[in-house]
C-alpha cells in the first residue's frame, strides 16, 4: 500500500532534502505532494533524479485524504498548518521548534527513543528535534545504556545552512566580497560570519544563555533522560553543511574508551573514525551529505572521576533534520499504520 505524503516547506533548504531522500529511500509513497507560501506557487522542485513537482499554496491547501505530513515551514507557520494537517487526519511529522516540548508530541530520534512513536494519536504530531541534539543524543544513547550518564557539557560549531538559504548566501557573498576589498555587512547573523564564529544561535533568554542551547538542554532530557544536567554553547561557524560538537561526557560509573568505542561501533546509526594520527577523524566537509552520525576523538577525561570526551559530526540537513523525519515516517509505516 502506498500513502500520500505532503511536504510542507518544500523550497526551503529541508524541504528539498526531504524531497530527495524520500525517492533516494523509495518511500512507499503513491501520491507526494509540495507545499509552500503563496509567493512558492508554481515553482519547480525536484522529486528524486528525474522528476519534479509544482508547488502548491500551504493556505489553501486541503489535507483530507493526505496521510503524512512532513513538515518545516518554520514555527510560526507550523504552529497553524500541522494542527490543520493533523484535525485533517494525516500524521504530521513537524521539524520545527513549536511542538518539541508538548508533553503530548512525542519528539523522537529513532536509533534512541522509537518507541515513544507510539504517543503520537494525542495530537497525531510528532516532533522532529533540534538538529543538534539529534546528532549529541544519537551519540550518547549507547553509552547512557551502559553506564547512567550525569551531566553533559557540549560545545556546537553549527553550519551556516541551519539558518536557512539566506545564511548560507550570506557566508558566501561576504567571503567572495573580503577578496576584493568590499567589507561585508552583516544582516542574517548579528556579526560578520565569513573568516569568524559568532557564540550566538537564537535569541538570548533571561539567564544568558541562548534559546539553541536551551532546546538543547531541554530536548536531551525530553528524549534520552530527565535526570541528566546539560550546559551547552552554540557558536555559528564558516562552514555551509555539517554540524560538528565537542561533547564532554560525566557517567555514574566506569567506562573506558576501549569500551565507549566498542558500544559506538555496535549502534545503529553511528560511524566511529578515530585514528590517533592526523587526519583520523572526521570533520563537517567530509560528511557532507551522508547519513550518519561520526564520532571521533574518543578518550578520558582524566579531570573527573567517570568522564569521556568525544567528537561528534553529522549533516544537519539530513540526519539533522531531514532524513530523521523520514526515518519516523518509516517508523510509523512499519509498526503503527
Amino acid at each position: 500500500m502506498g500513502y500520500r505524503v505532503a511536504v510542507v516547506g518544500a523550497t526551503g533548504n529541508v524541504g528539498r532534502e526531504v524531497l530527495a531522500i524520500l525517492a533516494e529511500r523509495n518511500f512507499p509513497a503513491d501520491d507526494v505532494v509540495a507545499l509552500a507560501s503563496e509567493k512558492s506557487v508554481g515553482r519547480k522542485v525536484s522529486f528524486g533524479d528525474s522528476d519534479t513537482l509544482t508547488v502548491r499554496d500551504l493556505a489553501k491547501f486541503d489535507f483530507k485524504g493526505i496521510d503524512l505530513v512532513l513538515s518545516s515551514p518554520g514555527a510560526k507557520v507550523s504552529a497553524v498548518s500541522s494542527p490543520r494537517a493533523a484535525k485533517a487526519g494525516a500524521i504530521v511529522i513537524d521539524n520545527t521548534s513549536f511542538f518539541r516540548m508538548d508533553p503530548d508530541v512525542p519528539l523522537i530520534v529513532p536509533e534512541v527513543n522509537a518507541s515513544a512513536i507510539a504517543g503520537y494519536p494525542k495530537r497525531n504530531i510528532i516532533a522532529n528535534p533540534n538538529c543538534s541534539t539529534i546528532q549529541m543524543v544519537t551519540a550518547l544513547k549507547p553509552l547512557h545504556d551502559y553506564a547512567h550518564i550525569t551531566r553533559i557539557v557540549v560545545a556546537t560549531y553549527q553550519s551556516t545552512s541551519g539558518g536557512g538559504k539566506e545564511a548560507m548566501d550570506e557566508l558566501f557573498n561576504q567571503t567572495k566580497g573580503i577578496y576584493v576589498n568590499d567589507m561585508p555587512t552583516p544582516s542574517k547573523f548579528s556579526k560578520q560570519i565569513a573568516f569568524n564564529v559568532i557564540p550566538h544561535i537564537d535569541s538570548f533568554m533571561d539567564d544568558g544563555q541562548t534559546k539553541e542551547e536551551w532546546k538543547m538542554m531541554a530536548e536531551t532530557k525530553k528524549i534520552l533522560d530527565p535526570s541528566i544536567k546539560v550546559t551547552a554553547t552554540c557558536v555559528r561557524v564558516p562552514t555551509f553543511v555539517g554540524h560538528a560538537e565537542a561533547v564532554n561526557v560525566e557517567f555514574d560509573s566506569p567506562i573506558d574508551e576501549k569500551i565507549a568505542r566498542e558500544l559506538l561501533e555496535a549502534a545503529p546509526g553511528i560511524l566511529v573514525v578515530d585514528r590517533r594520527e592526523s587526519g583520523g577523524y572526521t570533520t563537517p566537509v567530509e560528511i557532507a551529505g551522508d547519513d550518519m552520525v561520526y564520532v571521533s576523538r574518543i578518550r578520558v577525561d582524566p579531570t573527573v572521576e567517570h568522564g569521556l570526551n568525544l567528537w561528534v559530526v553529522s549533516d544537519n540537513l539530513r540526519k539533522g533534520a531531514a532524513l530523521n523525519a523520514i526515518q519516523i515516517a518509516e517508523e510509523l509505516v512499519k509498526t503503527y499504520l
